[in-house]
């Protein structure tokens, strides 16, 4: 794993500390903030590889950051790791369907919360290296992590544009909700499997203005499947 900068924001000094050491004796560099307004200056000056953050801020929460951070550009790709008290599943569902890219609940194992970090640090590079445009003039660039249909520029961040990615690199195959799951959030994210339905609603949501909302299928009883169809069959069979 290559050394990450990390910007934790909690508003106990206790927990600030204990998190910044066990990073950085994994090798991290740390930033600190108590406050998503002191985390926000910091952000201006440069993104990290990865924002960890409490839900209960003082002032603006750490799920009303998440959205901020979620409809700006150029933080619409930063990994997003929440560790809150709250340990409820409709909190879990509420966090990750805001944008977070994983969720830990307090009180937590220092040696789990370094796993999960990794885990999330390597799940952002599998972007493609390069991806070229499928049969359906969809294309995801992996630096500006922007989707384009043609000249038509999508809006998808998030887990939408990482659930787009996995299946433009796995086309035609059905995948089940447990597999998407496991391959897209993560097997530490401990989430019901419906959450699968509300983000691919979603994602087909965002490709409906180009109209290739169609290419991803539900497959009864099995799961989805994203078929690259050319989009001049797609138009020609509407």
């Amino acid at each position: 794993m290559q050394p990450a900068h990390i910007l934790v924001i909690d508003p106990q000094p206790a927990t600030l500390a204990l998190i910044a050491f066990n990073l950085g004796m994994a090798g991290h560099t740390v930033s600190r903030a108590q406050d998503a307004e002191s985390a926000l200056l910091m952000l201006e000056d440069g993104l990290p590889d990865l924002l960890l953050l409490d839900w209960n801020l003082p002032g603006q929460s750490g799920l009303s950051l998440i959205r901020r951070l979620r409809a700006q550009a150029q933080t619409r790709a930063l990994p997003i790791m929440m560790v809150s008290a709250r340990c409820g599943e409709p909190d879990k569902v509420m966090a990750l369907e805001s944008g977070a890219d994983d969720y830990m609940t307090k009180p937590f194992s220092p040696r789990e919360m370094v796993a999960r970090v990794h885990a999330l640090l390597r799940r952002w590079p599998a972007l493609s290296e390069q991806q070229l445009p499928d049969a359906s003039g969809l294309r995801l660039d992996p630096h500006t992590l922007r989707v384009t249909a043609g000249n038509q520029q999508l809006a998808i961040a998030g887990l939408e544009l990482k659930l787009l990615n996995f299946f433009m690199s796995h086309p035609e195959r059905v995948h089940s909700r447990a597999q998407l799951l496991d391959q897209v959030w993560g097997s530490a994210v401990d989430v019901a499997e419906r959450t699968v339905d509300s983000h691919v609603g979603r994602l087909r949501t965002a490709l409906q203005p180009s109209g290739r909302h169609d290419c991803i299928e539900t497959v009864r009883g099995s799961g989805y499947r994203y078929v690259a169809r050319a989009f001049d069959a797609m138009v020609a069979s509407a």
